[in-house]
């Protein structure tokens, strides 16, 4: 399991598990837990390029990132540790 600290968010953690390059499960410690429910199902079985994709970017209100962009940094660094 991988764990992710997250930056300026109301999560305080990511953790996710792969296999290979698809997400085998995702989940938030703190922030809303509906959201961070959704996002988790929806994201099982996603390649994590397709993840990365979607998710970057993403705003949370007048905040600079949220927690779907904030996953996509953690895959990213995943990924580039796997290299």
């Amino acid at each position: 399991m991988e764990k992710y600290q997250t930056k300026g968010t109301c999560s305080r953690e990511i953790r996710f598990e792969t296999d290979g390059d698809v997400i085998k499960s995702v989940s938030f410690v703190g922030g809303c837990p509906g959201n961070a429910l959704g996002l988790a199902s929806l994201l099982q079985g996603m390649k994590i390029d397709d993840a990365i994709e979607r998710l970057s970017g993403i705003r949370c209100g007048f905040k600079s990132t949220s927690c779907p962009d904030q996953l996509a940094q953690a895959l990213k660094q995943y990924k580039s540790k796997q290299l």
